[in-house]
């Protein structure tokens, strides 16, 4: 190798022994050094968690080129025992490009989930350069006035490098929590699903074919070791997949066949249609005993290598049966006809030719069986369609177009108990869809769903709140449950459901706070109490939460009032003082916005000895706390009674 020897000697034990150093050590170092820039300057592609870092990193980095030639151009001044100074500047080098070579083509998914880890390296990184920067003799260097004054302003950013956050940081955290909810078996919806796809730009073919190789390359790396990790990583890829589509005509290799995508720029291949294995378009579309779809060709490979349980959800089998998906196979084959798009040609299979006649025709007797006077056959019914809407999604578009979700409204005011539990949950599983999702508000489902949260089991009353919050997904629902009183309601579950049911009370209490008029509606009907109270009770483990949403109300006039007492104040300190790092986090945002709008609130939280804390959030931080710490810092040293 070129630069071995330098390599040698920087290995033994970080230094250069002045008896085996000449010129050309320094020469070497120079040229690596000069390479390693030239090799983080090329990068590109990075992830959009990090991408502001990366690109001030590199920036000041650029700005040490100078420096190199001047060095080379004096040679001989360098002595031996200052070419250790080279050394470990050569060493914060190639731990920067090692962290911007993983941001730039890592998983994205694994950079946003430890977004705090990854943010932490980076602060590692400034620290090395600082320290090489500090140690550096540019005077023996014979280095011009000029270059001093670029490298000590590269030096001067790094220093006061300050850690940046998106404006939808909030809103990821909560999307993740939704997704990597434990002990809930229900479907995500769907619009979370393609909320995070956007922000990962995790959305077409190549993308997730990339970000397939990179979590692989992460599984068997050291950078993951926890293995909830891993399944949480795995599992939102594999959720990511099912709804990606393709935007473009892609030449690709390897085992996403270019043939299926030679069509027109203009074609978009339905997401629904492509296999979760191969994300090819399915030619014989099968069922596993766990209700997924996949390609008959490429399951059957899974089941053959031994694998005895379900790509896409991780469950064990229960048997290793392939059903024809019918219904869906003819989907596929009607918008092959219209767009014109000839599917690759496969070996012959058994049940290729089937139809969606059987399922249509099922799910036509169901429905008319919702209207039928005898409360066994309505029970069955809705059961069946609640369970034909769990994991399909092609069903739930062929349920909603064939008519069901009238009569299912109308049934949410039946006097059963089961029959409400038993609708609520299949309008929930078919609010999922899009589509869906106007037509249920549009029938007039709202009121109904607020009323079985009211009164219904405790079953219904947690999937009367999942709904809402997937109803509230879309805008104009937000404002409706607003103005049909949906909020004390979800305030109540807060308070006294199940921790499922707090959970699921939560998450639609914090989309709903998006709109103004609701964040007055919740701190009116009473929010702030129950949620104080989730960030004392560790054991339900709703901090961050509860935390997220009282974020939203403190930017409201009343909220702020109502938040702001001493005895929250004091709670608040707490949490920035021995919370977990993403409690810290979030109790600092709160405090912040707080102290920005009410300077006693920024001077009670001083008289708990918050100073101390923040200053240490400020140094050791996640990247968003970070950059909350610094600021509530700077704004204390306007107060008076700073310590």
């Amino acid at each position: 190798m070129e630069h071995q020897k330098v390599m040698e000697r920087e290995n033994n034990k970080g230094g250069v022994s002045s008896s085996s150093y000449d010129g050309d050590d320094v020469n070497d170092m120079v040229r690596d050094m000069m390479e390693i820039i030239e090799t983080v300057g090329s990068y590109s592609g990075y992830r959009r968690t990090q991408r502001k870092e990366c690109l001030n990193l590199v920036r000041r980095l650029k700005l040490l080129a100078p420096l190199w030639e001047e060095i080379k151009e004096n040679v001989k001044l360098v002595s031996s025992e200052n070419l250790n100074c080279l050394v470990n500047l050569k060493k914060a080098l190639l731990s920067a490009k090692k962290l911007l070579k993983k941001c730039s083509c890592g998983s994205k998914i694994y950079l946003a989930l430890e977004i705090d880890a990854v943010m932490a390296r980076f602060h590692a990184v400034y620290d090395k350069l600082n320290r090489a920067m500090d140690a550096m003799p540019y005077d023996e260097f014979g280095i011009s006035v000029e270059v001093k004054e670029q490298v000590e302003l590269m030096h001067m950013q790094l220093k006061r490098a300050k850690r940046r956050t998106d404006t939808q940081d909030i809103e990821l955290a909560m999307d993740i929590m939704v997704v990597f909810s434990e002990k809930d078996d229900r479907n995500v919806d769907i619009a979370i699903l393609e909320r995070l796809a956007n922000k990962l730009e995790l959305r077409n073919i190549p993308d997730l074919k990339a970000e397939t190789v990179a979590v692989r390359k992460l599984i068997t790396g050291k950078d993951v070791r926890n293995a909830e990790s891993i399944c949480q990583i795995t599992n939102l890829l594999g959720k990511l997949k099912r709804i990606a589509g393709v935007d473009e005509t892609i030449e690709l290799d390897g085992p996403i066949s270019s043939k299926i995508l030679q069509r027109n720029q203009s074609l978009l291949i339905p997401h629904e249609f492509l296999c979760p294995i191969t994300l090819e378009i399915m030619v014989d579309p099968v069922i596993v005993a766990t209700g997924q779809t996949y390609e008959r060709e490429s399951i059957q490979k899974w089941l053959n290598s031994n694998h005895r349980t379900c790509p896409k959800t991780g469950q064990t089998l229960d048997h290793l049966s392939l059903a024809p998906n019918f219904a869906l196979r003819n989907l596929i084959l009607q918008w092959c006809g219209k767009n014109n798009f000839e599917l690759p040609r496969r070996d012959a299979c058994v049940g290729c030719d089937g139809s969606n006649a059987e399922l249509v025709e099922q799910i036509s007797c169901l429905v008319q069986n919702l209207s039928c006077t005898e409360l066994d056959v309505q029970r069955e019914a809705i059961a069946k369609i609640r369970m034909l809407s769990k994991e399909n999604p092609e069903n739930r578009i062929l349920i909603g177009n064939i008519g069901a979700i009238p009569p299912l409204v109308h049934l949410l005011s039946h006097q059963d108990s089961v029959v409400q539990e038993q609708t609520v949950t299949a309008l929930l599983n078919l609010s999922i869809d899009e589509a869906n999702k106007r037509i249920i508000a549009r029938e007039g489902a709202i009121p109904a769903i607020i009323e079985i949260l009211q009164s219904g089991t405790e079953e219904a009353k947690e999937n009367s709140a999942a709904a809402l919050f997937s109803l509230s997904m879309l805008d104009e629902n937000k404002v409706l449950v607003g103005t049909l009183n949906g909020i004390p309601p979800l305030i109540n579950l807060l308070q006294n459901g199940t921790i499922r049911g707090k959970k699921d009370a939560a998450t639609a209490l914090f989309n709903l706070s998006l709109n103004q008029t609701n964040k007055f509606r919740a701190i009116k009907a009473g929010v702030i109490p129950p949620l104080l109270h989730l960030l004392d009770d560790k054991n339900i483990g709703m901090i961050d939460e509860a935390l997220s949403i009282l974020l939203l109300l403190s930017s409201h006039p009343e909220g702020r009032n109502e938040i702001g007492k001493l005895s929250f104040i004091r709670t608040l300190v707490e949490i920035i003082r021995s919370g977990t790092p993403k409690n810290k986090e979030c109790a600092t945002s709160v405090l912040l916005e707080l102290g920005l709008n009410n300077s006693s609130f920024i001077l009670a939280a001083l008289q708990y000895g918050v100073y101390e804390d923040l200053v240490e959030i400020a140094r050791c931080g996640t990247n968003r706390a970070q950059r909350k710490a610094n600021s509530l810092l700077q704004h204390m040293s306007k107060c008076e009674h700073i310590p």
